[in-house]
């Protein structure tokens, strides 16, 4: 299913393979028009698939990441990027190792740095590159997208953050225990992302349905992060159907 919402093209798939692809293929698409374009890029389980799929296009000839710029929207605080939950090794091991991409184009906050100057530094970074042509999201259970946890505003720029409490608990699968979770991050802001051109979010899997159809149909507010992009003018929604389950009755 593809289907107009406000400013929104919506693409249901079967599952999640399926919606994998499609998203690969927009960024692929993307790639192959702007090939010295600006990147934004997210972690998580839910681009891996989308950045295997990248993998397969890159080594298939399909598509050429040698003068792409990427600049990730997080990383937690304080981590080195040799431990191999930071999202730095994440990206390497999931996309960057795996295409032709030059590592001096590749942009991760420093989990290891000054937290105030790092974020300073990042925002500088990518308004020298000219800000983001195409940023890759997913969205939290709680309606984040970075580590733009629910607050009262909409923070605008790079910045530290605490994370919430439901993110630490979400994030410790991938840790021994959720006392093993950073506490805090360093994230691109909301008016960060939302300067971007054009968005693509991805959402996957009957966990994130709830969440998805607030942050779609309900009112705009910082409780729901993600709900700002209902006044983004360009956003391209890739979801599974069990995604989907709540908004595609109200398509």
């Amino acid at each position: 299913m593809e289907k107009k919402y406000g400013n929104f093209t919506i693409i249901v798939k079967e599952d999640y393979d399926n919606a994998s692809a499609v998203a690969a293929d927009v960024i692929t698409k993307f790639v192959k028009t702007n090939p010295a374009g600006v990147l934004g890029l997210a972690t998580g389980s839910t681009p891996e698939g989308t950045y295997s799929k990248l993998a397969e296009a890159n080594h298939a000839g399909k598509v050429d990441f040698s003068n792409i710029t990427t600049f990730n929207l997080d990383e937690y605080h304080p981590i080195s990027k040799t431990n191999d939950q930071s999202y730095d090794y994440f990206m390497r091991q999931k996309l960057f190792n795996h295409i032709n991409i030059n590592p001096s184009n590749v942009h991760l906050p420093n989990g290891e740095a000054d937290p105030h100057a790092e974020c300073v530094a990042y925002e500088a970074k990518i308004e020298d590159a000219g800000g983001i042509c195409l940023q890759l999201l997913g969205i939290g259970a709680n309606g984040h997208i970075g580590f733009n946890e629910p607050d009262t505003h909409f923070p605008k720029k790079t910045h530290y953050c605490a994370l919430d409490k439901s993110t630490i608990i979400a994030n410790s699968r991938f840790f021994e225990s959720a006392d093993d979770v950073p506490k805090n991050a360093l994230t691109m802001g909301i008016g960060t992302i939302f300067n971007a051109k054009e968005i693509l979010l991805v959402v996957t899997g009957e966990g994130k349905a709830d969440i998805i159809d607030k942050a779609l149909f309900g009112k705009i507010d910082p409780q729901v992060p993600a709900s700002i992009l209902q006044l983004h003018p360009k956003v391209t929604l890739v979801m599974d159907k069990a995604a989907a389950a709540k908004i595609s009755p109200k398509l």
